[in-house]
């Protein structure tokens, strides 16, 4: 455990990640890039979202500089811009499983 009290934490940026995160269509492309910089097109395939909706939630992730885009030739590749990202949220993830909170199918 860290030795911090909780007038250390920047609680206010905290949340704004955390209201970044909490839109599931957004956690679904960070998940679907993983650790490869992958086209937006590969990111619509993975996702089955419309490529409007994706290209509006990369925006989102570029500004809260949680994904960069590279340019190679005509196409923009996008990945994380911190892999320890994916870390956080497979914790978050086995923290939930172990504390029974919502699953997927009970969340609707």
């Amino acid at each position: 455990m860290r030795n911090h009290t909780y007038s250390d934490i920047p609680v206010k940026g905290l949340a704004q990640l955390f209201k970044l995160l909490a839109e599931p269509n957004r956690l679904h492309i960070l998940c679907s890039m993983g650790l490869e910089c992958r086209p937006v097109s590969a990111i619509v395939a993975d996702t089955g979202l419309t490529q409007t909706n994706v290209s509006f939630h990369l925006r989102a992730l570029r500004e809260a500089g949680l994904v960069k885009a590279e340019r190679q030739g005509s196409f923009v590749f996008y990945c994380l811009y911190d892999t320890r990202l994916l870390e956080l949220l497979e914790d978050l993830n086995g923290w939930r499983l172990v504390h029974g909170t919502q699953t997927e199918s009970t969340a609707a």
